[in-house]
Formats: C-alpha cells, sequence, structure tokens
C-alpha cells in the first residue's frame, strides 16, 4: 500500500509507478468510485482504448453512438 499526497484543488499526487501500473496519464481523465468508504480511481477509457480492446458479442452500434464516437475520437486526436 502507497502513501498519496492530496494538494490544493482536489488533486491527488502519486507516484509514477503507480501511474504505470494503472494507467492513469498526467492530465489523464479518470473514473472515480466510493464504495463502502473506499476511493477507486481507474482511467477513464478513451476512443482509442475502446476500439483497441476486442468486442465481447459485438452488435451493431446505432448512428448517434456511432456520431459520439467519432466526435471523442477527433477530440482526443485534436489533443495530441
Amino acid at each position: 500500500m502507497k502513501n498519496l499526497k492530496f494538494g490544493s484543488e482536489a488533486k491527488i499526487y502519486t507516484t509514477r509507478k503507480i501511474r504505470v501500473k494503472t494507467g492513469l496519464t498526467p492530465g489523464g481523465k479518470a473514473l472515480a468510485v466510493v464504495e463502502d468508504g473506499r476511493l477507486t480511481i481507474q482511467p477513464k477509457p478513451t476512443a482509442l482504448t475502446l476500439l483497441e480492446e476486442p468486442r465481447v458479442n459485438p452488435k451493431p452500434l446505432t448512428s448517434e453512438e456511432l456520431s459520439n464516437l467519432r466526435r471523442e475520437l477527433v477530440e482526443e486526436i485534436e489533443d495530441r
């Protein structure tokens, strides 16, 4: 178990080793869940990482889902 540091503006600081192991990146987005007094933080999947994962029981995308995916990809590519 590692100690984390909490800074101003609700920033959470951790070690590079933990970020590499968890896939968290500086400036990246994460999902946080509080359950039974425990905080769990995991990287928010990006459109590109979702495309890299094999789909289980794939189903056709709706036009709205496809539009959202395209928008997320454009935003992610523009941020690079």
